[in-house]
C-alpha cells in the first residue's frame, strides 16, 4: 500500500507514467489535442485524489483507472462511446498484457518481410509451421529457422522500443513506448 504525497510524489509519478497514460488515451480518442486535454484532466484528478489520505495498492493501475474513467466520461459526453473500450479495468497484469499485445503487430510489421510474414502466420494466426512453409514456398527447416530468427528480432525490437516493468517473478507490470522509438510511434499514428 502506498500513500502519495501531493507535493513530492505526484510530479515524480506523472513523469514516470505520463507517456503511457497519454498513449492509452490517444488510442481511444484518436485525436492528439483531445488526448492532451484529457491527460491534463487526469493529472488534476490524480493531484486532487492525493488529499484523500487513501492508501493505494497499485499506483500504476490506479492512475490508468483514472485515465480510463476520464476517457469513458469524455466519450459518453461526446456520444462517441463504443463497446470497444472495456467498462472495467481488470487486473493490472491483464491490462499490461493487452497493452503489450497491441504493440506486437506493429512491431512485427517493422521487421523485414521475410521474417515478419512467417512469424505473423505462425505465432499470430496460429497456423502450423508445416502449413506456413507451404504458403511461403520454403522448406519446413527454412521456415522454422525464419520463425526463430523473427522471434529474436521481435524481442530486440521490444527491448529497443519499449520500457518494460516486470515483477519479481518476471510477469509484465507495464509497458511504455520509448520516446526514442520513432519508427513505432510513426507506425502507430497511421
Amino acid at each position: 500500500m502506498t500513500k502519495i504525497n501531493k507535493f513530492t510524489d505526484v510530479s515524480s509519478l506523472w513523469s514516470d507514467y505520463k507517456n503511457g497514460l497519454q498513449f492509452y488515451i490517444l488510442k481511444r480518442v484518436k485525436d492528439k489535442d483531445i488526448a492532451n486535454d484529457l491527460s491534463h484532466e487526469v493529472l488534476m484528478k490524480i493531484y486532487n485524489s492525493c488529499c484523500s489520505n487513501n492508501e493505494i495498492k497499485n499506483v500504476r493501475s490506479w492512475m490508468f483507472q483514472i485515465a480510463h474513467n476520464t476517457t469513458i466520461d469524455y466519450l459518453k459526453k461526446e456520444n462517441k462511446f463504443t463497446n470497444e473500450i472495456p467498462e472495467i479495468f481488470e487486473k493490472d497484469e491483464n491490462n499490461s498484457y493487452k497493452e503489450a499485445e497491441e504493440l506486437i503487430k506493429p512491431l512485427i510489421e517493422l521487421l523485414p518481410e521475410k521474417y515478419a510474414v512467417p512469424l505473423q502466420l505462425s505465432d499470430i494466426e496460429n497456423i502450423k509451421q508445416a502449413e506456413v512453409s507451404k504458403k511461403i514456398n520454403l522448406s519446413l527447416t527454412a521456415t522454422k529457422s525464419r520463425i526463430q530468427r523473427a522471434r529474436k528480432l521481435l524481442k530486440e525490437k521490444i527491448i529497443e522500443c519499449s520500457n518494460l516493468e516486470l515483477d519479481e517473478k518476471g510477469n509484465l507490470l507495464s509497458i511504455e513506448i520509448k520516446q526514442s522509438c520513432e519508427p513505432l510511434r510513426s507506425h502507430l499514428k497511421k
